[in-house]
C-alpha cells in the first residue's frame, strides 16, 4: 500500500470509529432545530448535554469488600474513567446500614466523554437490551433530566461476561443544561433515541 494511500485508510478508519458523532450532529443540526422550534435568540440558551452520571448501588458491599474493587473495576471499564466510592449519609438499622459504609460507586463524565459515552449507549447499548420497545418518558425529572435503569452491566461490550462475579445494574443519568422534559425529550428523539408510544 503506498504511502497516500495509507494514509487516506487511516483517515477513515478514524473517520469510521469517531465516538462523539452525536456531539457534531448537535452542533451542526440539532441545536438550530431546537432554537427554531422553541422560539431560541442564541446557542447559548438552547438545551444541551451538560454531563452523565454513572451509578452503581452495592449493598453486598457491605459484608464482602471485594465487591466494591469488582464493581470500581467494571465501571472504569464501561466509563473509561476511575469511579468514586459513595458512602451511606444516614445509618438504617434494619438494613445494618451505619452513616459512612461504603455502597456504592460512581463516575461523572462531562465533555467529549459524556458526548462518546451517549453515542455508545444509543448506537451499541440500546440495541443488546433484551425486549427493548424505546425508553420511557416518564423517567423525566422536572429540570429535564433523564434516568435510565440497566439491570445488566454486561450490556456494555467493555465488560467481559467470563470475567465477572456477579451481574449487576447501574443508573445512568442523562443531565441537561437549560432544559425542561419538553425540551429534553425533543433533544433526545432528535439524537435518534426511540421512545415507547404512549
Amino acid at each position: 500500500m503506498k504511502a497516500k494511500q495509507k494514509l487516506e485508510f487511516v483517515k477513515n478508519a478514524k473517520d469510521a470509529f469517531k465516538m462523539d458523532s452525536l456531539q457534531e450532529k448537535y452542533q451542526k443540526e440539532i441545536r438550530p432545530k431546537l432554537k427554531e422550534e422553541f422560539g431560541l435568540k442564541n446557542d447559548l440558551a438552547a438545551p444541551t448535554l451538560k454531563k452523565i452520571v454513572l451509578n452503581m448501588g452495592l449493598a453486598d458491599a457491605l459484608t464482602n469488600k471485594d465487591v466494591l474493587v469488582k464493581a470500581k473495576s467494571q465501571l472504569a471499564q464501561i466509563s473509561g474513567q476511575m469511579p468514586s466510592v459513595t458512602r451511606a449519609k444516614a445509618a438504617i438499622s434494619n438494613f445494618k446500614l451505619r452513616a459512612g459504609d461504603l455502597i456504592g460507586a460512581m463516575v461523572t463524565l462531562r465533555g467529549r466523554r459524556a458526548w462518546s459515552f451517549l453515542t455508545k449507549l444509543q448506537s451499541i447499548v440500546l440495541p443488546r437490551m433484551r425486549d427493548f420497545r424505546g425508553l420511557d418518558s416518564s423517567k423525566f425529572d422536572k429540570f429535564g433530566n433523564y434516568n435510565l435503569g440497566l439491570e445488566e452491566q454486561i450490556l456494555f461490550p467493555e465488560v467481559d461476561y467470563s470475567k465477572i462475579d456477579k451481574i449487576r445494574g447501574l443508573v445512568v443519568s442523562v443531565v441537561f443544561k437549560n432544559s425542561s422534559p419538553e425540551k429534553s425529550k425533543k433533544l433526545m428523539e432528535l439524537l435518534g433515541f426511540p421512545f415507547k408510544k404512549s
